[in-house]
């Protein structure tokens, strides 16, 4: 049979049959002075690893689901030509599954005294700091018979950002937020609200809106438009206790949450009010206040990207008197939390009247859509328990939510695809009915 490459190139400096040549390093170099004279110069050829300089640059951050690009520049100082394989090691989450060995390796060649650039492609798939492990190259002399290896550490560390994936639902919001903000009458006259401009009456227009002193000077009768206070305060609580852990679909209900709290933000940030987050179980986990409109919205999804569920029970005092305490004055409190039972009639509704008494108080849940699913299912025996079980879980669901209600709360339970619109519109309802 025919060998190539390295084969062919043993074989014939061993003198070896074709055929029944044996590739043990061991027995060839004993019997082959040429041979290993050979794999003696190949070795000393081979460019050195541990005198490679290495950087690193592009990319430090990234949304969750797209693709960060981060490069590696690779200096030789030596005198020798370096042809190597390279694998830049990064987590295993930092690729789609199956992609790593393609993704992470590259084919280098670069002369003495000059560099080249790898670029790594990087498709995280979950929220966090992913930190590069460690570069390992492999340097092969001109024959490829052996090889120096080395390793380097290039520290970098790419922040995967939640995805906000509800940002498809903001231009519709906004639209309505500006049909709130003057360009339309508010009719309810409500706590809240400014005088904005004065426009000629329509039937069906508030009477209590005519501007009479306005009517006397003109031949048509006026009737002022009321828009939404500006520079409410709203602070988002998002609760990263054991309830945050439970997964809805493929991700735990803490993302869907936060998906919801960062279109609120960005919505109210157009709207002229000022937004602080705060993330707690039995400790503040994440805090930012203070942040102009323009730096509000980086500044949430920084800090919600490290943010991960907490296997404890939260401390339901401890988040009252903290929220109390990032809020003084009076807000919009709008705490994203779980409706079971008994985190909310254990924990919540007891220190709830501290914080309504103050503020006004939304509380947002996400919904399992698989309960929905489960309610209506029929046809066997498993089938009917699944829904009774998922009725009795969807009564208790609502009755949690009256008892919240009572309290004069407004209770938004939607499954994680509604949540973020239900409650923007939640929030504008607030504003129009100048609760805010």
């Amino acid at each position: 049979m025919a060998l190539t490459g390295r084969a062919a190139l043993l074989a014939a400096l061993g003198s070896l049959p074709v055929g029944i040549w044996d590739p043990g390093w061991s027995g060839i170099l004993a019997v082959n002075a040429p041979l290993a004279v050979a794999c003696a110069c190949d070795y000393a050829l081979a460019a050195p690893v541990r005198r490679l300089g290495l950087t690193r640059s592009r990319d430090t951050s990234v949304r969750l689901g797209e693709s960060a690009d981060v490069t590696l520049t690779v200096t030789n100082p030596s005198r020798r030509l370096l042809r190597a394989w390279l694998r830049d090691a990064w987590p295993p989450s930092s690729w789609q599954p199956g992609t790593e060995m393609t993704a992470s390796r590259h084919r280098l060649t670069v002369p003495s005294g000059e560099r080249r650039r790898v670029t790594t492609r990087l498709r995280p798939t979950r929220r966090g700091d992913r930190q590069a492990d460690r570069v390992t190259i492999r340097s092969y002399g001109p024959l490829g018979l052996f090889a120096r290896q080395g390793t380097h550490k290039v520290p970098w560390t790419v922040r995967v950002l939640p995805p906000f994936t509800s940002r498809k639902h903001l231009p519709s919001k906004l639209a309505r937020l500006r049909e709130l903000d003057g360009r339309t009458s508010v009719l309810i006259r409500g706590e809240g609200t400014e005088f904005d401009s004065l426009r000629e009456y329509v039937p069906g227009d508030d009477t209590r809106s005519i501007d009479w002193r306005a009517t006397a000077r003109q031949s048509t009768v006026a009737v002022r438009t009321w828009r939404p206070e500006r520079d409410r305060h709203i602070l988002l609580v998002l609760d990263t206790g054991r309830t945050s852990a439970g997964r809805v679909g493929d991700a735990p209900r803490l993302d869907a949450s936060m998906d919801a709290a960062l279109l609120l933000a960005a919505l109210a940030s157009r709207a002229g009010d000022r937004v602080d987050l705060l993330a707690y179980d039995r400790r503040v986990r994440a805090l930012v206040q203070g942040r102009s409109a323009g730096d509000v919205l980086p500044s949430l999804v920084d800090a919600m990207a490290t943010l991960e569920p907490e296997l404890v029970e939260t401390d339901a005092r401890g988040l009252t008197a903290t929220a109390l305490r990032t809020a003084p004055r009076r807000s919009l409190i709008v705490l994203l939390t779980s409706l079971d039972a008994a985190p909310v009639e254990e924990g919540l509704l007891p220190v709830l009247p501290q914080l309504t008494q103050r503020h006004t108080v939304l509380v947002a849940s996400v919904a399992d859509p698989l309960v929905t699913q489960m309610a209506a299912s029929r046809g066997s025996v498993d089938a009917v328990y699944e829904a009774a079980a998922a009725a009795q879980a969807q009564t208790e669901r609502h009755r949690t939510a009256e008892q919240l209600r009572r309290h004069g709360v407004t209770v938004v339970d939607a499954t994680p695809d509604d949540l973020a619109p239900a409650l923007a519109d939640a929030y504008l309802a607030l504003k129009t009915a100048g609760r805010l």
